[in-house]
């Protein structure tokens, strides 16, 4: 029986097939227009073993009867589709409007709830998004070669309870501290542009802290870093990232790291409490 990916923006959805692949899943892949990558449809047809079909945001009753039609009972989301586009960009069909309809907000976790209850009415059932990348979960402890320096270690300290809160709010995953001060929170801009943005109010030094929800569901919306993410680090003049253990995609494993140690960028795995 294959495996549905509902597909957006970055690397995620190309690891995502590729692990599915190697175990032998035949993939049914919807990308999302305007999000996923156009090479996500090349790599599909290298891969063979795979259906793949575009639809426009908010075609969500395309999408179902896509992975319906193909015999989908488990589904993947994997990459982004920025929140901010539901204001601006998106036509949504009819099933989409009833998914809207049902909404009491509109943050992250309502939204993306709405729609794998859509999902699960039609006999699909969302995979945790992790569930075939388990080995590229953060391990805890430093992951590069530095280790954090005091100051470093008592901004991230710092942060981690405001991050918490803003994850717990669903109002986005990252905040920026530089000398136990916030310097940015992430909204519907996302995670590169709240870091940006921190690096032209306050200049190099300040600590990226990147967290899970306290009720993080592993299905969708899951933390991720990348090589992206350390260019962007790069660009801001910060220095150090927090992300949690066990909770976190680190999509290019050892390059990453690599990419953090050249950059002189701190990189640590909280763990989990206990």
């Amino acid at each position: 029986m294959a495996i549905g990916l509902i597909a957006g923006n970055g690397t995620f959805p190309f690891l995502v097939l590729r692990a599915a692949r190697r175990l032998g899943h035949e993939v049914v892949v919807v990308a999302v227009r305007g999000e996923a990558f156009s090479d996500l449809e090349a790599l599909a047809r290298e891969l063979g073993g795979t259906t793949f079909e575009w639809i426009s945001l908010g075609q969500l009753g395309r999408c179902i009867a896509t992975l319906r039609r193909h015999d989908v009972r488990r589904a993947v989301m994997a990459g982004q589709v920025k929140h901010v586009k539901l204001f601006t960009d998106v036509m949504p069909d009819f099933t989409m409007l009833g998914v809207l309809g049902r909404l009491v907000t509109k943050n992250t976790d309502a939204l993306i709830s709405g729609i794998a209850d859509a999902l699960a009415r039609q006999g699909i059932t969302l995979m945790d998004s992790t569930d075939l990348l388990a080995d590229l979960l953060a391990r805890p402890g430093v992951l590069t070669r530095t280790a954090p320096s005091a100051a470093m270690s008592a901004d991230f300290a710092f942060g981690y309870p405001i991050a918490d809160a803003i994850g717990g709010l669903d109002i986005g995953q990252t905040i920026v501290v530089k000398d136990r001060a916030v310097v940015a929170v992430e909204a519907m801009e996302g995670t590169d542009e709240a870091i940006l943005r921190a690096g032209q109010l306050a200049g190099p030094g300040a600590r990226v802290v990147k967290v899970a929800k306290p009720r993080q569901d592993m299905r969708f919306d899951v933390p991720v870093v990348g090589l992206t993410t350390i260019e962007t680090l790069r660009t801001a003049g910060i220095d150090g990232l927090s992300i949690d253990a066990g909770r976190t995609l680190v999509l290019d494993g050892d390059d990453f790291i690599r990419a953090a140690d050249e950059a002189g960028i701190v990189v640590v795995g909280r763990e989990a409490a206990s």
